[in-house]
């Protein structure tokens, strides 16, 4: 049975999709670099800021004006940009009453991690939060989500991870936990589908059914 559910946080549980893109087209433009279509942006969307960063300008140090530049006005424009998901909150408060842990696996910074969540009330629910502050490795290795599996002392062959990236399943997987794509993802479910997802949830509340059923049909 699972025993504990683990969440992505940008375009999983909390709609930053926007405000993420936004941002990316404002740093470029604003240290003079030639500008990125949604469509060349998205597919990086999950890795870290800085892998985004040397990507997108082709520099080696990702931790300059571009950096800078892109926390101004993502800090600027975060509560107006972003949004939140349905049903996320009426899910997490069936899996607090379930008695399932639960907690964010992030490639953001901590406080940008407790800003989103605490703007949609879902911090009260986080029993562990790790950021891409709190490992070495970030997501696609396993560390981010196994820090996570013990610190809960939870057993990875009882634990779910949802997100909507490419390297969240890697991560999930990499990790012995179980793995869950969102159908919302700006990649596609298609292309979730190719790093091999247990599970594809299209509504948040599909979470509960696999708790319920537990792994076996997965």
């Amino acid at each position: 049975m699972i025993e504990c559910v683990l969440f992505d946080l940008d375009g999983t549980i909390v709609d930053t999709n926007e405000l993420i893109i936004s941002s990316f087209m404002y740093a470029l433009k604003d240290n003079g670099f030639a500008p990125l279509t949604r469509e060349e942006i998205i597919p990086h969307m999950g890795t870290t800021l800085q892998q985004q960063i040397r990507v997108f300008s082709g520099l080696e140090d990702a931790s300059g004006a571009l950096e800078k530049s892109y926390r101004s006005y993502n800090n600027e424009h975060h509560d107006e940009l972003v949004r939140p998901f349905p049903q996320v909150n009426e899910t997490m408060e069936e899996l607090l009453r379930r008695g399932i842990k639960m907690g964010i696996v992030t490639t953001k910074i901590r406080p940008t991690t407790i800003k989103s969540l605490e703007m949609f009330d879902l911090l009260k629910y986080m029993d562990t939060i790790v950021t891409v502050n709190d490992v070495t490795e970030p997501k696609p290795h396993p560390e981010p989500v196994l820090t996570a599996v013990n610190s809960l002392g939870v057993d990875p062959r009882k634990t779910l991870m949802v997100g909507d990236s490419t390297v969240d399943i890697q991560s999930a997987k990499a990790a012995g936990v179980y793995a869950a794509g969102v159908a919302w993802s700006l990649k596609g479910e298609d292309t979730l589908r190719k790093y091999d997802p247990d599970y594809i949830i299209h509504n948040m509340k599909d979470i509960i059914e696999i708790v319920e059923r537990g792994t076996s049909e997965s």
